[in-house]
């Protein structure tokens, strides 16, 4: 079957939907499937609506027997976002779709998308909020006849509060009818499925996915090493953090309940992995700097198995994450984890019995848990290997590639 996947980033860009997008392809070519992606140039997010940041040439190539087919954005002048968001008032969901402020637009992708391959046998979307690029995935189904498959990896926010931006931000209405135009919609958590649900999709179109983990993409790196290339002390306790540093992502939280710990007596240091996001730039320049943050900037993937070698605990207090693939790696390495209860974060980590949940928003209860952690070895180790015994059993790459197959593949 031929499979057409958009999605707004293919590596060598960094990113959960990215990487997931690359895997299932990878996947869907060795087992006999044909798969071509259509995507952006653009490396860095910023890419999207502005020049000047790192992107890739546009036009087709091959990666790992997928064709890979990168357009490149439009609208990247000054005063692109003032005028977007006018022409974004216009209630018509399909043009809301097209005039994100801040997300890509590809007029040739669009194109494109009106002449479809005779072969063509499905179209998966990957990744909301980026409509545009799924919008001309459902243009591309429906000018083939062919079903039109969605994963929109909803960030959920925080479950107590009722107008929390994140959430409103997934589930506006222009992407609301995304999905209820979709044959079949893939969620990775109960949670994000119950939230598809009540958006209006009927439950026989919502397949339960998740994700997994390979332990040998994760593990196995040099712990003393690494942490001596830090300037780690022998009695340092090391909390790590690996995300697009953001708001979002809750690193400005992290390094405030960090910085409480260390206040109440607790011999903590934080890690930072990951590209710094625009508003991690703004905090860090309020902040600065301080001789118990490290930050890496993005890593490789050899630096990745050094880096959850080296930490003790990970923290991600995220309100915008739809699984959280990084616990899964952090608990391949025996590494408890710590969360804010939002999204689908909640069904992933077992509260109190592999990690910590705190609500969102909560410094003192993150820096308690952080405290909580650093002071309890034992608990370290009881709570990281209960994180690893699940791998096996609920986050076997294998299972979720196959459920997800079934579902683009199905009649």
């Amino acid at each position: 079957m031929h499979v057409a996947q958009f999605v707004h980033r293919y590596p060598p860009a960094v990113g959960g939907a990215e990487a997931w997008a690359e895997r299932l392809s990878r996947y869907l070519v060795s087992q006999g499937d044909r798969v071509t992606v259509w995507t952006t140039t653009a490396l860095d997010l910023p890419a999207f609506t502005r020049r000047g940041f790192r992107e890739l040439p546009p036009g087709d190539s091959e990666q790992d027997g997928v064709t890979v087919r990168r357009f490149r954005p439009d609208f990247r002048w000054p005063g692109r976002r003032l005028l977007m968001k006018a022409a974004s008032l216009v209630p018509i969901r399909s043009w809301q779709a097209m005039t994100q402020p801040w997300a890509p637009v590809s007029l040739r992708m669009w194109q494109q998308a009106a002449r479809p391959p005779a072969d063509l046998g499905v179209v998966h979307a990957i990744a909301f909020p980026y409509a545009a690029i799924i919008q001309s995935g459902l243009r591309l189904a429906r000018r083939a006849g062919v079903p039109f498959v969605v994963t929109p990896f909803l960030h959920l926010g925080d479950p107590d509060d009722p107008r929390d931006p994140i959430r409103r931000a997934y589930t506006a209405p222009h992407l609301r009818q995304l999905l209820l135009a979709a044959d079949r919609v893939l969620v990775q958590t109960p949670t994000e499925g119950d939230t598809v649900r009540r958006m209006g999709v009927r439950s026989d179109r919502i397949v339960l996915q998740g994700l997994g983990v390979d332990p040998a993409e994760c593990t196995g790196g040099r712990r003393q090493a690494t942490r001596a290339r830090w300037g780690i002390g022998p009695g340092d306790i090391v909390v790590g953090h690996l995300a697009n540093l953001s708001i979002e992502k809750g690193t400005p939280d992290l390094l405030a309940a960090v910085e409480m710990a260390r206040q109440a007596g607790a011999p903590v240091r934080v890690v930072l992995a990951g590209p710094r996001m625009p508003s991690f730039e703004r905090f860090w320049k309020w902040s600065g700097p301080a001789d118990w943050i490290t930050v890496l900037g993005a890593i490789s993937d050899v630096e990745k198995r050094d880096f959850y070698a080296a930490i003790d605990l990970f923290a991600l207090p995220s309100r915008s994450d739809s699984f959280g693939l990084v616990f899964l790696e952090a608990w391949a390495n025996g590494v408890p984890a710590i969360g804010y209860r939002a999204g689908g974060v909640a069904d992933v980590i077992r509260h109190e019995r592999d990690g910590q949940l705190v609500r969102c928003g909560d410094l003192d209860g993150l820096a308690g848990a952080i405290r909580r952690l650093a002071a309890d070895a034992a608990l370290r180790a009881e709570w990281g290997t209960a994180g690893r015994e699940r791998l096996g059993r609920e986050f076997r790459w294998a299972d979720k590639l196959r459920v997800a197959r079934e579902a683009l593949t199905k009649p």
